[in-house]
């Protein structure tokens, strides 16, 4: 304590004092050593020191320094010892005090022991016989343990034999493991040890062998389930997709009928729920998989559930694959249902699997076997529509294809590429149906007897008329019926028919919505094509009389309002509205047969008129009057156009009876103007045209007498179709043929006549004088103004010549 205070005094004495030297002046010498001391005291580093007497050559200053100090340190060392020496000796005195008093305490103990030993040597006397019992009493615990263990060891294995025998593998495992864990390693018989070490591996064993046996036996059936399976959800797909059809041909009636107007009746279309309510069996519920989930739970109690996983995956992968074999001895045709019901039935089991599995065989593992399983269908796809030439197989394979589709689509299956081979097989199907049309269609014409088709009952008029929409009118004709065609027209019109249906039936459910165009395209082909080329070729090479042609040109004119039912039965099975296919209506597509069908029946009508027109050689060109009833040609033509329309309005629609009419008129006209401009006329008088003039208007009146059955325009048609010889006769009957210079004039009044032909008929007119004296009776007399003009017109046409 009296240390302590000195040491602070000095420390802060020391502190002072460098400042106290500075302030005074003091050698540099006696404050190095103040320096020095001060830093010692405080415990700093003296190494800075050290080092500045070394590098100024004094150490010796240094040590002396150093001894100053250590020499005034000692003072204060002995100061301190001296204060402490009393403490110390007082300390020494009373030790030897306190060693006394431990001799009489050890004394006393010994004393003590020896009257403690007397007394307890009965008590360890009886403590070992305590002991001994106790002894006894653990042992004797012991074994009761040890029996109880061995009776609970024994029940649980009598328990896992009951379970063994019942087929109860699962709880026969749990007591295996519970002996193993809990009474195997405490068993005191080694015997019964070494039996249960040896035991459980060959129970577990047996019992992974007889489920394995189980799996197996259901690998084997499950591929005669997933066949049925298939052909079962295939099959609910094709009567769903049925009901779906029924329900749009409801549709479409209903369309038709508003179409008609009926706005009395009220139409309301009700799907029939015909889905089987709780089927479970075409989504996999019905599927037995016992023997796998039960093979698979066992596997995890056995700790090997990857291994069993493996194992699963391995034998299913190699069925796939076995199920992928297309047999070279079956037709694909009659394989092609059992091939894909399979593949179908294989993934939706996985598909349940997957589902309720447990992860026994994970999503992305049946997504791969799903690529491979597309990938090799679509190869087999490939592989057989190239070899197929037959519309209605591929047809067939695409339908079942189809419904796969929508079957695996349901579960989750990316179906997109089957779809696409469809897609892309779409050209060659259409060529291989319009290839089969092609020769439907030339048989069907080839059969012709080229008569009026006979209905004797209302069914047969509902088939071959109402069914394509070619009745002219809404209103059932009396039976028998005669209709105004052959029976090639619903014939052909079946054909179509079929083709738009086989058509729409193929690009239908392929993944492709607004396919209307495509059918559209391939029927115009069909119909702008084959059936049109067909059709002429048939006009070209086997019509020979007017019956037949004119019974050609008739089906030609029902052809037409049927092309327009085809259009639009082809939209609505394609579910198009019908207002689209009018608002885009197109040309006729049948127009070079209905052309040639005409031009055939002006021919042949051409050919009968040229044999009466030849009785123009008896025509008296020189008469001296004029032939009030016409000419004997023009009376036989008017007797056979009269009887020819008598029969062809029954069958004929107006506007093509008018053109035919109107082609034989003209060529009357050409008739009647080629032999005044032949060369078998070389004279002619005003007599005989007006003998010609009176012709003409008969023949216009026969034309004026078509108004009833034609209208007024189309009967002002059939005069105009006798301009030329008209206007030719009333130039040559007129008092001044000059007018015919007068642009106005001629193109108001002679606009279909040639100048040439005007030029050269004109010089054969003679007038009557000229006939009876010649030159010399009119010698002197004065000439016919009419006369006049005419010779100036000729005169004049010659010059432009």
């Amino acid at each position: 304590m009296a240390y302590t205070p000195t040491m602070s005094s000095s420390k802060s004495r020391r502190k002072v004092t460098p400042a106290a030297a500075a302030d005074t002046g003091d050698s540099a010498e006696k404050l190095d050593q103040l320096l020095l001391s001060s830093a010692i005291s405080n415990g700093e580093d003296v190494g800075p020191f050290v080092r500045k007497a070394f590098a100024s050559g004094k150490p010796e200053t240094l040590l002396l320094h150093l001894r100053h100090f250590s020499r005034s340190k000692e003072s204060e060392i002995e100061e301190v010892c001296r204060a402490h020496y009393q403490d110390f000796i007082q300390a020494v005195d009373d030790l030897r005090s306190l060693l006394s008093d431990v001799d009489s305490l050890k004394s006393s103990l010994s004393e003590s022991n020896a009257k403690l030993q007397a007394v307890g040597l009965p008590l360890l006397t009886s403590l070992d016989s305590f002991v001994e019992a106790r002894n006894v009493c653990r042992n004797v615990n012991l074994a009761l343990q040890s029996v109880r263990s061995c009776v609970r060891l024994m029940e649980l294995s009598s328990r896992s034999n009951y379970h063994l025998s019942r087929g109860n593998f699962y709880m026969a495992l749990k007591c295996l493991d519970t002996i193993e864990c809990v009474f195997l390693d405490k068993t005191p018989s080694s015997t019964i040890k070494r039996m249960l070490e040896k035991k459980i591996p060959e129970i577990r064993w047996y019992i992974e062998r007889k489920v394995m046996k189980d799996f197996n036996d259901w690998l084997v059936e499950i591929r005669v389930v997933c066949r049925n399976l298939g052909q079962l959800a295939i099959g609910q797909a094709s009567s769903a997709r049925q009901r779906e059809e029924d329900l749009r041909i409801k549709q479409r009636q209903a369309e038709e009928q508003s179409r008609l107007s009926l706005r009395d009746c009220v139409y309301a279309l009700e799907e029939e729920d015909e889905d089987p309510v709780g089927d479970d069996s075409s989504n996999g519920e019905g599927v037995d998989l016992t023997p796998l989930y039960r093979a698979y739970h066992i596997h995890q109690t056995l700790g090997v559930e990857d291994r069993f996983k493996q194992y699963y995956f391995e034998n299913r992968k190699l069925q796939l694959t076995s199920d992928f074999q297309v047999s070279s001895m079956t037709p694909f045709l009659e394989s092609h249902q059992t091939f894909f019901a399979q593949i179908a039935g294989f993934f939706i089991v996985e598909d349940r699997v997957v589902r309720t599995g447990g992860g026994l065989i994970s999503k992305l593992e049946v997504e791969n076997l799903w690529e491979t399983a597309v990938s090799k269908m679509c190869s087999v796809l490939e592989d057989q529509f190239s070899r197929m030439q037959t519309a209605n197989h591929l047809l067939l394979i695409k339908d079942y294809v189809s419904l796969l589709g929508v079957t695996l689509r349901r579960y989750g299956y990316l179906v997109d590429p089957l779809l696409d081979v469809l897609s892309k097989h779409r050209d060659k199907y259409h060529e291989l149906l319009l290839s089969d049309c092609r020769k439907q269609i030339t048989e069907a014409l080839s059969a012709d007897k080229f008569d009026q088709m006979l209905m004797k009952k209302e069914y047969e008029y509902s088939m071959n008329v109402l069914s394509f929409q070619i009745q002219t009118s809404d209103i059932t004709p009396a039976f028998p019926y005669v209709a105004p065609f052959s029976s090639t027209v619903p014939d052909c019109c079946r054909i179509v028919r079929s083709f738009i249906e086989d058509s729409v039936s193929f690009m239908s459910y392929g993944g492709q919505l607004d396919f209307f165009e495509v059918v559209k395209k391939y029927l115009d082909r069909l119909l702008s094509e084959d059936l049109d080329g067909a059709l002429v070729k048939l006009i070209n090479t086997s019509i020979s009389a007017v019956s037949h042609a004119m019974q050609v040109a008739a089906n030609m004119a029902v052809m037409e309002r049927a092309c327009d039912f085809f259009f639009r039965h082809a939209a609505q099975l394609s579910g198009i509205p019908l207002r689209m296919v009018e608002r885009g209506r197109r040309q006729f597509p049948l127009c070079k047969a209905r052309d040639a069908a005409e031009d055939i029946l002006s021919g042949l009508l051409k050919q009968k008129v040229d044999g009466f027109m030849m009785l123009m050689e008896h025509v008296n060109w020189m008469a001296d009057e004029t032939l009030q009833n016409g000419n004997e040609y023009v009376n036989e033509v008017i007797i056979y156009l009269e009887t020819l329309v008598s029969t062809a309005q029954q069958i004929l629609p107006p506007k093509v009876l008018k053109r035919v009419i109107q082609d034989v008129l003209s060529h009357i006209s050409e008739k009647i103007v080629g032999a005044l401009l032949g060369d078998t006329v070389k004279r002619f008088t005003v007599n005989a045209i007006m003998s010609i003039d009176v012709d003409i208007r008969i023949l216009e009146s026969f034309a004026d007498n078509q108004a009833p059955l034609l209208s007024e325009e189309d009967a002002n048609q059939l005069k105009s179709a006798l301009a030329e010889s008209r206007q030719l006769v009333n130039l040559l009957l007129s008092n001044n043929p000059e007018t015919f210079l007068n642009p106005v004039i001629r193109e108001r009044s002679y606009n279909n006549l040639d100048y040439r032909k005007v030029v050269i008929i004109s010089e054969k007119l003679r007038d009557s004088s000229e006939r009876l004296f010649g030159t010399f009776g009119s010698r002197g007399s004065r000439q016919n103004p009419k006369k006049k003009s005419l010779d100036s017109l000729i005169k004049r046409l010659k010059d432009m010549a």
